[in-house]
């Protein structure tokens, strides 16, 4: 055996229907934030396993949500 393994492909939640895709908009800073690390980065689709029209969206919404003051775009220093 390999110490290599095929990882799982991961499943995109907005897709699947497990979340609506109504719901991405800049006013949900709740579910923007599951996308953002803790220094404020956009976590990449790679990572989360989003799509990539949803990646888009939410990119967006963020970076709305940023200007707005909603979301910061960094963490306290």
């Amino acid at each position: 055996m390999s110490w290599r393994t095929k990882a799982k492909r991961k499943s995109c939640p907005f897709s699947s229907g497990r979340v609506a895709a109504e719901s991405i908009d800049y006013k949900n800073y709740k579910l923007l934030k599951k996308f953002i690390t803790e220094t404020g980065k956009i976590v990449p689709s790679r990572i989360t396993g989003v799509q990539n029209r949803y990646q888009h969206l939410i990119a967006r919404s963020i970076k709305v949500a940023r200007f707005l003051a909603l979301i910061p775009y960094c963490d306290n220093h």
